[in-house]
């Protein structure tokens, strides 16, 4: 008798569906609340973009510290270094097209920022990711808006075991301001942490909102990103 069992598991592969292309950014300093600023100037810069549902515009944030990065409060400044960088994530159809960027100035509430030299990424599959910005809809509470947030992830296939929600911030539009928590999903598989950062969830992903980064676990957030995004709940 022959018994050829392999036992190794197969390695997850990464997709490049979907990437984020980061750019370097010249300019010294922009207003915190430029969400809207910086969507309408991109539009202007690539037309594509406003019909594209794949693609989504992340907010510009200061480079991160080893203590931590505080964000300014709304309506002061961020001033940026070097290390700086502005983020488009798009479908993999985008890319040369979202190459056009290189070169152009953008126009945010009247502050020049250039759009220096690109660099393609893809999704990273860590267990761990969270988003800034996620818009809930109207007159939800926190306990509301966690449980329509795990179903409508759930509506996508996946099962949401551990996550933590943030404090508010309010993202202002010409339209109205758009209510947001910031979200942390832990516990995820390689396929889900990938197919959550392709997809986001819920509005505004031309504004920053729904999009979801990998992270390297719970314990770190106050290591490494903003600490005012959060404070436990």
């Amino acid at each position: 008798m022959l018994w050829d069992e392999d036992t190794k598991k197969q390695e997850y592969v990464v997709p490049d569906d979907v990437v984020d292309i980061t750019y370097k950014v010249i300019s010294k300093m922009i207003p915190t609340t430029h969400a809207w600023a910086l969507r309408e100037s991109l539009y202007q810069a690539l037309p594509w973009l406003v019909d594209e549902p794949e693609a989504a515009i992340h907010q510009i944030h200061g480079a991160a510290s080893g203590n931590g990065w505080e964000r300014p409060p709304d309506g002061e400044l961020i001033h940026l270094s070097k290390r700086s960088r502005m983020t488009l994530r798009v479908p993999k159809h985008r890319i040369e097209d979202a190459k056009q960027l290189v070169g152009k100035k953008l126009d945010l509430d009247g502050y020049e920022l250039e759009v220096g030299k690109e660099q393609v990424r893809s999704m990273t599959a860590l267990p761990t990711i969270f988003a800034r910005y996620v818009v809930v809809p109207p007159g939800l509470d926190e306990n509301q808006f966690m449980l329509w947030l795990a179903d409508d992830i759930k509506s996508k296939n996946i099962i949401v075991r551990k996550m933590l929600c943030g404090i508010s911030h309010v993202i202002s539009t010409p339209d109205g301001d758009m209510e947001t928590r910031s979200v942390m999903i832990a516990d995820l598989g390689k396929p889900d942490s990938v197919a959550l950062q392709e997809s986001g969830v819920g509005e505004g992903r031309h504004l920053g909102c729904g999009i979801f980064l990998p992270h390297k676990g719970i314990a770190a957030v106050g290591e490494t990103e903003d600490k005012s995004h959060f404070s436990g709940t």
